[in-house]
């Protein structure tokens, strides 16, 4: 996809969810935060902050495995998942990391959601 692409999906994207959650566009943080709770597979609940930045990195562990950079390696006793690491993930620019991770946003509510 192009930037231009990516970022129209983006948007629509942004949309949906803020109609679904009746709410305010959501950012990067807050889909990747969506993300890692759909993940963890126990519903919505009360996080503490550390549990929530823990369901970030969860979402970002399960994007970059789109790319084959992580890999499952199970869950914890309390069915959290953990990740592994599996080749290096190469340095972008921000602009580069923006639409990298918009991108793989995206195609995980193409594939995982609908």
């Amino acid at each position: 996809m192009t930037p231009a692409e990516i970022n129209k999906k983006w948007n629509e994207l942004q949309d949906r969810i803020a109609r679904d959650f009746d709410s305010d566009k959501p950012d990067v943080k807050v889909m990747l935060f969506l993300i890692g709770v759909q993940e963890l597979g126990q519903g919505p609940r009360k996080f503490s902050k550390r549990q929530k930045e823990e369901l970030m990195h969860i979402a970002n562990c399960k994007l970059f495995s789109m790319m084959g950079f992580y890999e499952l390696e199970g869950l914890d006793q309390d069915g959290w998942p953990h990740w592994k690491l599996i080749k290096t993930i190469p340095n972008y620019t921000l602009l580069e990391q923006e639409l990298l991770i918009k991108s793989l946003i995206i195609n995980y509510f193409e594939e995982e959601i609908n």
